[in-house]
């Protein structure tokens, strides 16, 4: 979602803020600014509508030698798109950068518009301008100002605070969306991502929810809204330059999908005993006991972590039986009054780790009893720390919004947690290994089809690129890709595609075929294979443009376009799959000419609701 970033050093800050916000530009945004301050009571602000490189343009004719500033990329939520709307916003001698949303802002600014005169749209500016209240021209320290703020204030919020009266250090404060200071030599770096400090230094301390930081080029104090005193822990960045970069590739999505054969490799590394077919999964801190006595597994997850959930609780019920599993969509669960049964376990599945609905639904199970186990990516993230125990799927960094690695990560891990719950459960290692089998043997399989499928899913996309509606279809185990391809093609290509078992076509989809509509048929060699094929004539009858995607030699239907899956897997063909539906989203994007990484609308860690 929105980016912030912060530095106050001994370098020039406009360079470190822009080279920054450039680095969080993948998580989506609409509008971008940054102030530094001169020392001398005189701030340099520069905003526009869109993208960064307006900003540099105006940084260029506005270059300042300034040690501090704070920046900020804007995803609209409160107000359309706008430099007015854009951030920082100022109050009085203050301003300040926000990612979050302020609940209460409509109460608070009818309170203060007899002291401050609003020109924007936002809910942020009415934070700086009670931050200004309580600041009352430098009378208190910033950081007080900022704290008896913050206390009236109902939502979330990362804000980043300066003010012209206290060049030489920044206020920053997290309840809800993340925010994390860089230690350097001499220099202190903020960033709402790890990503945007690599290069600059390798350690950092993450804010926890009601911390507030006030920090110097060489100071760091930490203390809670109640004042008291945070001994912070300071951890290692492990992400390196070369994970954040291109690599050569036209896009972000193509490298994140083209490195999957790797991205697994790590997610497997030190848990997989090929030679014994056992599972070695250290993270969830389950004993064999707490193990064997789970009845209900729920998997909690939005969007691409959700279909990755559904996914794998199509495998864990094969060879767990005695285990219930509800996959369920974050957004709606954290409002629902279900009954949680005894014996549960909840799998929270996020790739950023911050994901705001999956971290709510999180701390209500908690509050229940329940144990939570954590599958992310995001080393040092909120989910992270709040689970009782996890398993990150060292998947490296994903920079394009619409997520690809993760996806077939989160699946495998999960696959995996069930294997680990179904040895404990004493189930005969013989069901068992030839799960673990193809899981290992999985990577390899991936860089197999990503070696050969490229170029003919390319000239597939560009066939299918006129069309404005799909839709997505398989049975079992390939619903969940059904929904996932469908998914991924909407988000970056903009087609409306939807997607439905292909068991349901008669009750109601089989309405939609016409030739504004192309079909993406998933049909693995399975024991629903004959069914599926009957749905697949279903369309043919009413002159569907049919796509099947299979493993099947003998597969004859007249549809206008089969792509073959040569593979020795017979369990996990349905991940292969995936990734020619990634592939096609891709290249169809391509195709239309649109922006890959960052579609319209969209941003990759969803931190508000």
């Amino acid at each position: 979602m929105c980016g912030i970033v912060g530095y106050v050093g001994n370098k020039n800050a406009q360079d470190f803020l822009i080279s920054g916000l450039k680095r969080l530009e993948y998580r989506g945004y609409d509008s971008a600014g940054i102030v530094t301050l001169n020392g001398k009571g005189r701030a340099t602000l520069l905003k526009v509508k869109g993208k960064i490189s307006g900003l540099e343009t105006k940084v260029a004719k506005n270059k300042t030698t300034d040690k501090i500033g704070i920046g900020h990329t804007r995803w609209a939520t409160h107000g359309e798109p706008s430099e007015l709307n854009a951030h920082p916003h100022k109050s009085g001698k203050i301003y300040l950068v926000h990612n979050g949303i302020i609940e209460n802002y409509k109460e608070l600014k009818a309170k203060l518009k007899s002291s401050h005169k609003f020109v924007s749209e936002t809910d942020t500016e009415v934070l700086v301008a009670l931050v200004n209240h309580f600041y009352s021209d430098g009378k208190y320290p910033l950081s007080n100002a900022v704290v008896q703020a913050l206390k009236l204030v109902h939502g979330t919020y990362g804000i980043a605070v300066v003010s012209e009266l206290n060049p030489n250090e920044i206020v920053v404060a997290r309840s809800g969306s993340p925010l994390v200071i860089g230690i350097g030599n001499n220099e202190t770096l903020i960033a709402s991502d790890a990503s945007a400090l690599v290069g600059h230094t390798k350690k950092a301390i993450y804010l926890n929810d009601g911390e507030v930081a006030t920090v110097t080029a060489d100071s760091i104090e930490i203390k809670t809204l109640n004042s008291q005193p945070v001994s912070a822990k300071v951890e290692a960045i492990q992400t390196d330059l070369s994970a954040i970069q291109k690599g050569g590739y036209d896009h972000f999505l193509l490298k994140e999908i083209m490195e999957q054969p790797s991205s697994l490799t790590e997610t497997l590394r030190g848990r997989i005993n090929r030679e014994e077919h056992l599972v070695h999964l250290g993270g969830p801190k389950l004993s064999d006991e707490e193990l064997k006595s789970i009845k209900h597994l729920i998997i909690v997850g939005c969007g691409t972590a959700y279909h990755a959930g559904v996914l794998a609780s199509y495998y864990i019920e094969q060879f767990t039986p005695d285990i219930s599993i509800e996959p369920v969509m974050a957004s709606e669960y954290r409002y629902r009054h279900a009954h949680v049964p005894e014996n549960s376990v909840a799998l929270i599945v996020s790739q950023s780790g911050e994901t705001a609905d999956t971290l709510a639904c999180l701390r209500d199970l908690k509050a229940q009893g329940v144990k939570t186990i954590g599958i992310i990516n995001a080393i040092g993230s909120t989910i992270a720390r709040e689970v009782d125990g996890g398993t990150y799927i060292h998947a490296g960094p994903e920079i394009s919004v619409a997520s690809t690695k993760a996806f077939t990560s989160q699946a495998v891990a999960m696959i995996m947690f069930g294997l680990t719950v179904a040895e404990a459960k004493g189930v005969k290692n013989s069901l068992l290994a030839p799960y673990i089998d193809e899981i290992a043997n999985l990577p390899k399989a991936i860089e197999k089809l990503l070696k050969n499928a490229p170029e003919s899913v390319k000239n597939l996309a560009k066939r299918y690129k006129k069309y404005d509606h799909a839709i997505f279809l398989g049975r079992d185990v390939a619903y969940p890709i059904a929904l996932e391809g469908a998914l991924k093609l909407k988000e970056i290509s903009y087609i409306d595609a939807n997607a439905y078992p292909a068991g349901e076509l008669k009750h109601g989809p089989l309405a939609l075929v016409d030739d504004r509509f192309f079909e993406f048929v998933f049909l693995p060699e399975n024991n629903l294979y004959d069914k599926t094929v009957s749905g697949i004539q279903e369309v043919l009858a009413r002159g569907g443009h049919v796509i099947v995607i299979t493993d099947a030699d003998d597969f004859s239907l007249p549809v206008e376009s089969v792509v073959k899956i040569t593979t020795k897997m017979k369990i996990f063909t349905p991940i292969l799959m995936n990734l020619v539906a990634q592939l096609f989203a891709y290249y169809i994007t391509v195709a239309k000419n649109y922006n890959v990484d960052q579609p319209r609308n969209l941003a990759k860690s969803v931190t508000v609701e």
